[in-house]
Formats: structure tokens, sequence, C-alpha cells
């Protein structure tokens, strides 16, 4: 006989207390607010909340909360399932499945592979090697988690282990520690860098473009691509002297990299075919904006490539569970943030903090803001729950104070990723990296404590700088 599902009800009791009491607050709002625009803010405050609890797959969270908002007549049914056809939602989706691309060809390990060979001399230089791998990769593959959980991770573990190092024979401080702890910031990086490298960024494009600020493909890569690059440059150095390895030497990594490579045979016509999409994919990403075409319009034609050539199937599409459980619940948490500005809560909260912070120099309200916006990330599991949460109030908040658009737009985004160098639950790849038992909790909140003042100074200096040097504003 088959038995319900485990379901944690538990779970369901702050979110729940804390809808209601928000709602039947509505008597005490400003005057300024209409009833429509508190219910919105108690039903989305809820739906944060329960993503972060999870009584219930986030998926799920997001399909009762829809059916609260639509059920209470906060939103029209019509206007709600408006939210399934944004075209940044549909972006990830489709990304998602081209980054399964790399992951069934074995495209994406061969390159790995490739890289420890070419730089795998030094511990340290299979750091920088890896990293490049997730660099490259970054563009096509919007689950982060994806990236390092199911490309990068198995790698590392398997490079470490060749060289006896094993947390399960107390060995992790010879190699392992180091590479897991570097492609975790190395992962956030990237991250940052590209618009299609976090499934949040596009999330923050959305809401961006509620606040009347349009970002572009190119936009963001060319905003994000010095401060990135020296944060690449600069961080796996920082950690190799605050954690270094116990084996500085690595002359048999390439010896191993060629017996993977050996393994996995010469290059097939699936892989050949996968490495041209995705060239096909950047260019137009890069190209798009000059000539129309869109990057949401770039991923399908680079899926409908795919399912052409025969590199992936409608199965693959099909089972690729992560996609279809992003599209629903990110449909439902933009639907949400969407209405809380047209009815009127976010301006109004904007207002009320921008005239908390009247005169102010701009710049020093975008520093105030985007610590704000770093160290709240303590209280999160969910960098996209984080944007969900703050990212379109303090957009708000900074345009009404005076900080140029694209800039703030773009620095509360890049933002959205770095904030992940804080605790062992920040992002998705932090519980993959950090269980697999390579790095203690008190090292990983240590060093992710110095590490995200060194994110703070690069980006806010170098980053401001250099979006004023090529005419961002």
């Amino acid at each position: 006989m088959q038995s319900l599902e485990k379901i944690q009800y538990k779970k369901f009791l702050i979110p729940l207390l804390t809808g209601l009491i928000l709602w039947f607050a509505t008597p005490l709002r400003p005057e300024t607010l209409s009833v429509a625009a508190w219910h919105m803010f108690a039903l989305f405050v809820a739906t944060i909340i329960g993503c972060i609890t999870q009584p219930l797959p986030i998926g799920a969270v997001a399909i009762i909360a829809f059916t609260l908002t639509t059920l209470t007549k906060t939103v029209p049914i019509d206007k709600a399932i408006t939210g399934f056809g944004n075209g940044s939602i549909w972006l990830i989706a489709m990304a998602f499945f081209i980054s399964r691309g790399f992951i069934k060809t074995g495209l994406g390990r061969r390159i790995a592979f490739i890289f420890v060979r070419a730089f795998g001399k030094k511990t340290l230089g299979l750091a920088y090697s890896l990293i490049g791998v997730d660099l490259i990769l970054a563009p096509a593959t919007p689950s982060n988690t994806a990236r390092a959980g199911g490309i990068m991770y198995p790698i590392i573990k398997s490079l470490a282990q060749a060289f006896g190092s094993d947390p399960k024979n107390k060995t992790e401080r010879k190699m392992g520690s180091f590479l897991v702890f570097a492609e975790f910031q190395g992962n956030i990086i990237t991250s940052a860098m590209f618009l299609t490298a976090m499934a949040g960024n596009p999330l923050a494009q959305s809401l961006a473009k509620s606040n009347h600020v349009d970002l572009e493909w190119m936009d963001w890569f060319l905003a994000g691509l010095v401060p990135g690059l020296i944060s690449l440059l600069v961080v796996p150095f920082i950690i190799y002297k605050m954690y270094p390895p116990q084996i500085k030497a690595t002359p048999n990594a390439r010896e191993w990299a060629d017996k993977q490579l050996t393994k996995m045979g010469r290059i097939t016509l699936p892989e050949k075919i996968m490495t041209l999409v995705f060239l096909v994919a950047l260019i137009l990403w890069v190209v798009g904006s000059f000539i129309h075409v869109d990057a949401t319009l770039t991923a399908f034609i680079a899926l409908a490539l795919l399912l052409i050539t025969g590199v992936l199937s409608w199965q693959d599409v099909l089972h690729e569970t992560g996609a279809w459980n992003t599209l629903t619940w990110f449909s439902v948490l933009v639907m949400m943030a969407t209405e809380l500005n047209e009815l009127g809560f976010i301006p109004w909260l904007s207002k009320t903090i921008a005239d908390s912070l009247n005169g102010l120099n701009w710049f020093i309200v975008l520093v105030i803001l985007v610590i704000a916006f770093f160290y709240s990330h303590y209280l999160f599991a969910s960098a996209t729950a984080h944007i969900s949460a703050m990212y379109s109030a303090l957009l708000a908040v900074a345009i009404s104070a005076g900080v140029p658009t694209m800039l703030a737009a773009l620095m509360l985004g890049f933002f959205g990723n770095l904030f992940a160098s804080t605790t062992h639950y920040s992002s998705g790849p932090a519980p993959i990296l950090f269980g697999s038992g390579y790095v203690k909790q008190t090292e990983w909140w240590k060093m992710n404590a110095v590490l995200g003042i060194i994110y703070l100074v690069i980006w806010l200096s170098a980053g401001t700088f250099w979006m004023k040097l090529i005419g961002m504003w």
C-alpha cells in the first residue's frame, strides 16, 4: 500500500504565522499604501520565509503562494499567470538544458582534464586551471550548483585522492581542502561575471526592468569583466596564503590528466557539436543587442540546435528537473515581486529608506546598500530568495538617492552572487563542497569573512571605476 509523502508541517509554522500577522495588521499599514499592496507584502514575506524554511521543496512552496495570491483576489489569475511568460525566466530554463549537454557529452570533464594537464605543475596552478574551466563553462551554465557539483567537484575529488588527500584518512589538508575552497570562491566570482552564469542573475535583470533599468547580456559581461578578472587572480592566491596545501608541487598531475583523457578516448562527434553550439550561443549573447537577437532567443536557438543534431533528446529536456523546478518557482517570485512594485509597496519602501539617507553622497549610499545586502545574506540559505526579497527595494532606494541607474542595478546584481562568501549554506554549491568534508566549518566561515571584505573592496572600487571608464554611468 502506497504511503503519503513525508511533509515537515512544523516548518510551515513560521511563514504561516508571519503572513497572518502581517495580513491582519492591514489597518496599521501606512495610509499611503493600498490594502492590496499590504496584502501582497504579507504574502511575499511569508513566501520568502517559506523558501528559507522549506517545509516542501521551493517549487511546491511557490505553487501554494501562487494559489493563495489568486485565491485571496490580491492578484487576478489572468495577471498572475503572465509571470510564466517572462523572458528572463525562460532564459534560465533554456540555459539549464544547454548545460545538460556539457554533462551528457562529457565535454566539461574533457576541458577540465586538458586544463589540468596544461597548468597543473603546482597546486596553485591546479587551482587556477580548475577555476579557468569554471570560467569557460559559466556563460552557458546558469546552475552554479550543476557547474560546481556536477562537473568540477567530481574532478577535484578524484584529483585530490590521486595525491592521497582524503578527509576519511585525515589527509584533507594535503591538497583537497585548498582546491575545494578555491573552487567555491572561483564559482562565486564566475557566477557574478555573466548574466547567464547563475539562476538569480536573470531574476535581477527582470527586477531591474521593473525599475526601468534594461540590462543586456553584454552590459553585465563588460561591467563585471575587470573586477571579475582581478578577483580571479587575487582570491586563489590569498587562499593559498591563508590556507596553504601541504603538497605544493604536483608533477604527477599531468600524468593523471593524461590517463583520464586516455580513458575518455578521442573527442566524440557529440562533443564537437556541443562545442560549436556553445560558441554560436556565446557569439549571439555578445552581439545579440546589435542584431536584435535577445539572450532568451539565443538560448532557444542553442537548444533547438542540440535537439536537431541529436546531442540532446526530448527525454533529456523532460528529465532536466532543475530547469522545470526553477521555471515554476522563479515565475511565481517574479510575479509577486513585480506586483509589489506595481501596487506601490516598493516605491513607498524605497522612499522611506531614501528619506533616512537624505543628504548623503550617492556613492556612500551605494556602499551602505551593498554592505547591507551582503551581510544580510547570513540570514538566507538561498541566493535567489535573497535577491527576490531585497534586490528591487534596494535598487529603488539607490536610484532615488541619485546613484547612477546602471551602476546601481549591476553592482547589486554582482553582489547577488558575491554575498555567497558568508556561510556554508549560502548558495547551491556551498553545501555540496562543504559537505565533502575537506573544509571545517570554522575555517569556512573565517576565510569567507576575510574574502567578503576583499570582494567589497575590489568590486566597489575597481568595479565602479571601470564602469565609469567604459561610460556605463
